[in-house]
């Protein structure tokens, strides 16, 4: 059993909780603190507020991303390529998928590859690769005439199979049987299969349940943190039917549609704007403006989707396309475990049409040769569940320049003995993109290695200017950085505790409109005039509050930073934004939606606290520490990474191999299995594990904290990780004293005794 330290056997009752009606008294230099209620909620509102104004202002800052060029089609295809590279990196559409002749029959020697037969059409079961071990799986459907006169992928919603839009099985009207009415009229279709809503609780081999999630969030997560995407993976099955198409179209004239509903009708239109093969494209139920893309499943979240695209954006980029203005899936998704969210029916496509209608597809439209259209059809009622009717078919066709007479519609489908329920198959494909998202982790730190392989390790001065270019990818692409001037300091102040050594002061800075910065400052009494002592921003985890680290000897913090205090050091408690739950997790949502995440927001907030400590004249400037546990270790590693006037960093009860913890779906500490569905970062399985982010501390002191019997992590990745930070500091650079890790016997919480030593000797400030 493990021992605290002498150094925390210090209790509350030495600390004089001051009511603030009895004192008057402020910081020097500030301004009274008259703000009263939870300064951490009022923290939360003001964040939100920021954060809904960025995604309001991104739709007119959309425009400064585009140069279209009308002058010819090839002309328009070249001038929107680089907005189309930049879709397919944020959708995940990254991996060279698979050349293939033709689909595989799906059969054994129970069940024949042949499903059903309708009006002039068959039936069958088939899959195509995709992407290394992924594949399409799902129904093509052939007509019996010959020749098609186009060729078709017909997308499902998530929570159809594609036995119901073939009508194979009951599930969906007949009228909204889109894949069968395209056979009927001579199409060749195929039908894949997408990831389902199914709601189950998640847990690594051999556990019970944890989070309640849905299919398509379980693969969004890993993925999500491997630079990939359940949308971008799922849009490569459309577009590997697409492929085939193309080639097996012989002497005729190529005609290649895509049409979906709900959330076939997203991946279609992602689809049909990434592929200019696609000649006409058709979208049911999910056109409409996505600024409330954070109230939405998980699995739509598309990192930085609104800086360049909402539907508008997207609808540009297509040939054809037909909007099917239908009521979208209705769902609710509760908070337990996974995130919350909802389906409600869809926004009226209009406003979305109206600002494609503006004068962008006008003078599209409107000049000879261009080409490109856009047609939005209103099933009516809008109140019934009706999509894809035959009118929206009909255009479509119309838009691939069909000529065959529309067919009325044929008898139900003959099923076969043997249609499967689709149960088998949904598993098939779930497992699939599991395997292959592990398979990319097992991969990632060769793609980091060659990521980090322009750093200068020649001298700590080459090294110091090599990073700079590192700092900048980290700060633009994975935090994401706004592009405001913070705002003049506006201190305020009240003093609120008092011991024998140390007094303390809340303190609020104003950082953007909105947003303020807001902690409390614990200041020793023994500082002579003129003097100026080192810094130590003592951060909190999560859910917590800045008297956590100096109030009533908490179990995870006991109280360091009075204790720092009391060793003669400045300390600094920020209130951090992970706090309230859901109401935290919905800022990196709203966040994510513009590239940005919720340290984004902290990152200027402690730039500013910096800021404002190093004009105090009893700081120096070149000695502010920072010193985070749990949250605040990956605070202590993402922000001092950034606020390069931090001089030393140290991470408590965090550090690990961090893209392990998030991306696997074997390990039993992995953030797949709990309810911080916030915590996912984009691609860093690509970029910046976190030996690369310590790489942006360096050549700054950096050490960790680990109890080796703390949760969040297990001792041999934690060592792992962190050999590549000391083979860094020694091997490379020669500054092995500036890196420590002490491992203690204890659990997820400060320990205080190597660190602290690390603190005295850094700071050049002596022990007491």
């Amino acid at each position: 059993m493990y021992r605290l330290p002498l150094l925390f056997l210090f209790t509350a009752l030495t600390v004089t909780n001051l009511l603030r009606a009895q004192t008057n008294e402020i910081y020097p230099g500030t301004t009274p603190l008259t703000v009263d209620g939870d300064i951490a909620s009022q923290m939360i509102d003001g964040v939100d507020r920021f954060l809904l104004r960025e995604i309001d202002a991104s739709v007119e800052e959309r425009a400064e991303h585009w140069n279209r060029d009308f002058s010819s089609p090839e002309a328009y295809n070249k001038s929107i390529e680089p907005n189309r590279t930049r879709l397919a990196h944020i959708l995940g559409v990254r991996d060279e998928r698979v050349p293939f002749d033709s689909p595989e029959l799906i059969a054994t020697t129970n069940t024949p590859a042949l499903v059903g037969k309708g009006d002039g059409f068959e039936v069958f079961a088939v899959r195509w690769p995709v992407f290394g071990n992924v594949h399409g799986e799902g129904l093509l459907l052939v007509p019996d005439s010959g020749a098609p006169i186009a060729d078709i992928v017909a997308v499902p919603d998530a929570d159809q199979t594609p036995e119901q839009i073939v009508g194979l099985t009951e599930g969906v009207p007949i009228e909204s049987q889109f894949a069968r009415r395209l056979a009927e009229n001579g199409c060749r279709v195929i039908v894949p299969t997408l990831i389902s809503r199914e709601m189950k609780r998640r847990a690594p081999p051999g556990q019970g349940g944890r989070a309640n999630m849905t299919n398509r969030e379980y693969i969004y997560r890993s993925a999500f943190e491997m630079g990939r995407h359940l949308i971008g993976y799922e849009v490569q099955k459309v577009l590997a039917a697409v492929d085939w198409f193309a080639k097996d179209v012989g002497e005729r004239d190529p005609r290649i549609g895509v049409i979906g509903y709900g959330e076939g009708g997203m991946l279609t239109l992602y689809a049909g704007a990434l592929d200019p093969r696609v000649d006409a494209t058709c979208v049911s139920g999910y056109f409409g403006t996505r600024e409330n893309i954070w109230a939405q499943p998980l699995d739509r979240n598309v990192f930085g989707l609104l800086t360049q695209f909402g539907d508008a954006e997207l609808a540009l980029m297509h040939r054809h396309l037909v909007i099917d203005d239908a009521i979208g899936p209705i769902a609710e998704f509760p908070s337990d475990g996974g995130a919350p969210a909802s389906l409600t029916a869809s926004v009226n496509a209009s406003s979305e049409v109206a600002r494609v209608m503006t004068g962008t597809m006008k003078e599209r439209t409107g000049r000879s040769g261009t080409g490109g259209s856009i047609v939005v059809l209103t099933s009516i009622p809008r109140d019934q569940l009706a999509f894809c009717r035959d009118e929206v078919l009909q255009t479509l066709l119309v838009k691939l320049q069909t000529a065959a007479a529309f067919v009325p519609n044929g008898a139900a489908p003959k099923s076969f003995a043997g249609v499967s329920d689709g149960l088998d198959r949904q598993q098939r494909q779930l497992d699939e993109l599991d395997r292959y998202t592990q398979h990319l982790l097992h991969e990632s730190p060769f793609v980091r290695k060659e990521f980090v392989k322009k750093l200068d390790t020649s001298s700590v001065e080459a090294y110091e200017k090599s990073v700079e270019a590192y700092r900048d990818i980290f700060r633009d692409e994975v935090i994401g950085s706004f592009d405001h001037d913070l705002l003049p300091f506006n201190t305020r102040s009240r003093k609120s505790w008092e011991t024998e050594k140390w007094t303390g002061y809340e303190v609020m800075l104003d950082v953007f409109p909105d947003v303020f910065a807001y902690g409390a400052l614990l200041v020793p009494k023994d500082i002579s005039e003129g003097e100026r002592r080192p810094v130590v921003v003592c951060q909190h985890g999560l859910e917590g509050r800045p008297t956590d680290v100096f109030l009533d000897d908490h179990r995870a913090y006991h109280d360091f930073a009075a204790k720092l205090c009391e060793q003669g050091f400045i300390t600094f408690a920020p209130q951090n934004i992970y706090i309230f739950k859901d109401r935290f997790r919905t800022l990196q949502r709203k966040a994510n939606s513009v590239g940005k995440t919720l340290f984004s927001v902290m990152v200027p907030q402690h730039q500013q606290i910096v800021n404002w400590l190093k004009t105090q004249p009893n700081v120096d400037p070149d000695r502010i520490a920072f010193y985070g546990l749990s949250y605040g270790g990956k605070s202590a590693m993402r922000i001092p990474a950034l606020v390069t006037d931090y001089c030393l960093s140290i991470c408590s009860a965090d550090f690990n191999e961090w893209v392990l913890k998030n991306a696997s779906t074997r390990h039993n500490f992995s953030y797949v299995w709990t309810g911080e569905y916030e915590i996912f970062e984009f691609d860093l399985g690509s970029t910046f594990n976190y030996a690369e982010m310590a790489a942006l501390i360096c050549p700054r002191p950096f050490m960790v904290e680990r109890g080796h019997f703390d949760g969040v992590g297990e001792d041999e990745w934690v060592a792992y990780e962190y050999a590549k930070i000391r083979h860094l500091y020694q091997a490379k650079l020669g500054i092995g004293d500036r890196t420590e890790i002490e491992w203690f016997v204890g659990p997820h919480t400060i320990n205080g005794q190597g660190t602290f030593e690390f603190l005295h000797k850094h700071l050049n400030w002596p022990k007491r």
